[in-house]
């Protein structure tokens, strides 16, 4: 089994380094797994299904060049665009030992140069405001927007992985001014917010 028919299936094109990264990473993942528990997705098919629900967003969305993402925990969604999008830096902000343990080997096995592990709280981070924060499954938008705060400025983009839920969480963030768009797809929605400013 490989990824490129999952690829293919969602008309997601990329080159053949790319996808041979991705498929490395899948087979990483499912082996650490077995193990370690870094994620309920306990199959090549399901860990193919993550990494789909990771990609599809790239051809909607022009992504900068610095980008941190909160809360990585096996590697979703900020690895793999990290080896999607070699042309943007990104930070994984992943508290748990085990989970950053895993990213870190990951990196180094894929030899990716683009990508660091912090093992923090997003909180306790220490950076200059990110062109981009993404974040799939962490916490709710108006608390996501908090925890960042000290590393974002007027520039800030977001893209949050939702379910459901994410029309309920933008009527919640109502200290905020949002200007967002939704991409969506079967059960997930995808929320991307341009700009954020105080209401």
């Amino acid at each position: 089994m490989s990824i490129i028919n999952s690829l293919k299936a969602e008309s997601i094109e990329l080159d053949n380094r790319t996808v041979y990264k991705l498929d490395t990473f899948a087979a990483l993942l499912y082996e650490w797994n077995k193990i370690h528990n870094l994620t309920g997705a306990k199959n090549i098919k399901a860990i193919y299904d993550n990494i789909i629900d990771a990609l599809y967003p790239i051809d909607f969305i022009s992504f900068p060049k610095n980008i941190l993402d909160v809360g990585t925990g096996a590697g979703f969604p900020g690895l793999v665009l990290a080896i999607a999008l070699p042309n943007s830096t990104f930070v994984l902000s992943e508290p748990l030992k085990k989970r950053a343990s895993f990213l870190r080997f990951a990196i180094m096995e894929l030899g990716l140069e683009n990508v660091r592990v912090e093992a923090v709280r997003v909180e306790d981070l220490d950076a200059k405001p990110f062109d981009m924060i993404t974040s799939r499954a962490v916490t709710n938008t108006n608390f996501l927007l908090k925890l960042t705060d000290k590393v974002r400025d007027n520039h800030t983009q977001y893209l949050l992985y939702k379910g459901s839920k994410v029309f309920d969480e933008i009527n919640e963030a109502s200290t905020y001014q949002l200007c967002y768009d939704i991409l969506q797809k079967n059960r997930r929605n995808y929320l991307y917010i341009k700009s954020v400013n105080v209401a």
